[in-house]
């Protein structure tokens, strides 16, 4: 998306892309269907030390963007639990419209970059070649799912530049039990699912919790 809206700015761009493969995790999420928005989207609804980024950043590009970028390419979608919009085909629909997004735009698939250094302008070194930009983005993710490529390079990046980070914690988790206490507790309950208000350090959620064992 960086890439697509800094091409159309007329910025020669260049993804360097770590994977064999654009846009895995695209084609992973919302079950193989993509769900690539929400109507509901609110600065509110996010955990930030920074609430003021939250607002700007959505302010700037919406969910309603995104949606008649979907219309425009005649791509339907429906509306499912909580306002989550999913696509009506698969996840693949997705990722090649954002592809043919990106035309003008240069993808180097394979990219390992070994190391980046500032002076004047940035110069990353990939795979024993050097680039250099006026601007960089990094766009690493977390290092949730190793096995789809994730690592802690951000990290590792912010470390360099003296950029403060905070603590990495676990945030799709499940719940494990002893089985001593899952037999007392929750063996009749399998299946059930409960509309729950959970609270942690002051900030509260409500929404359906299933009981899966």
């Amino acid at each position: 998306m960086c890439a697509i809206e800094a091409s159309r700015r007329g910025r020669k761009v260049l993804v360097l892309e770590s994977s064999n493969k654009v846009g895995k995790k695209i084609l992973i999420s919302g079950g193989g269907r993509c769900n690539f928005t929400n109507l509901h989207i609110d600065p509110e609804a996010y955990l930030s030390q920074n609430s003021h980024f939250c607002k700007s950043a959505l302010a700037r590009y919406t969910q309603w963007d995104f949606i008649a970028l979907m219309d425009k390419y005649k791509l339907s979608w429906q509306e499912k639990t909580l306002g989550q919009l999913f696509c009506d085909d698969r996840a693949p629909a997705v990722l090649n419209m954002l592809l043919e997004q990106c035309k003008s735009v240069g993808i180097k698939l394979d990219s390992k970059v070994e190391s980046i250094e500032y002076k004047n302008h940035y110069v990353v070194v990939a795979d024993g070649q050097k680039y250099q930009s006026e601007s960089l983005v990094i766009a690493t993710g977390g290092p949730s799912i190793p096995k789809m490529g994730a690592t802690d390079f951000g990290l590792q990046v912010a470390r360099q530049f003296g950029i403060k980070t905070v603590s990495f914690r676990p945030a799709l988790v499940p719940f494990t039990f002893h089985q001593n206490d899952i037999d007392r507790y929750f063996k009749d309950l399998s299946g059930l699912s409960v509309d729950a208000l959970v609270s942690c350090n002051g900030q509260s959620f409500r929404e359906g919790v299933l009981i899966t064992h």
